[in-house]
């Protein structure tokens, strides 16, 4: 049994929210990484910064919060294809979250982008890895 390191960053990310904490630290992997930077292109999350303790390679995403309540700008977070059922689709079939409010997160033939990149400029077919709103 594998490890699914999106799955692990997407839970951490959906509990840190939950309990209204500023920080996550989550395994830093090229996709963990490309996830991020999407996020904060987004602006999903404050920032990100990739750290070394010891031997492992370890993410820190810095979440953001709005008001004196802190309501999270990640509502949802959801994994779509998981490594037992992998979702595929081309460039024309790529759903709009809440009407284009929210993303979907891909990954394509030319790297980890959003699903406005790859329908708009790249025309790519992808495999859906999550969406956030």
């Amino acid at each position: 049994m594998g490890n699914d390191t999106i799955a692990n960053m997407i839970t951490s990310i959906r509990n840190a929210n939950l309990g209204k904490i500023k920080t996550v630290q989550v395994p830093a992997t090229n996709i963990t990484r490309n996830i991020a930077k999407i996020l904060f292109q987004e602006g999903f999350i404050d920032n990100f910064i990739d750290n070394k303790q010891n031997t492992k390679d370890i993410l820190i995403l810095n979440l953001k919060y709005q008001g004196k309540k802190k309501k999270s700008y990640i509502t949802t977070l959801r994994r779509i294809s998981k490594p037992g059922l992998r979702i595929y689709s081309n460039h024309k079939e790529i759903p709009k979250v809440l009407g284009g409010m929210g993303i979907v997160i891909l990954s394509t033939s030319r790297g980890i982008m959003t699903d406005r990149e790859a329908r708009q400029k790249k025309k790519l077919g992808a495999n859906f890895l999550c969406y956030v709103w």
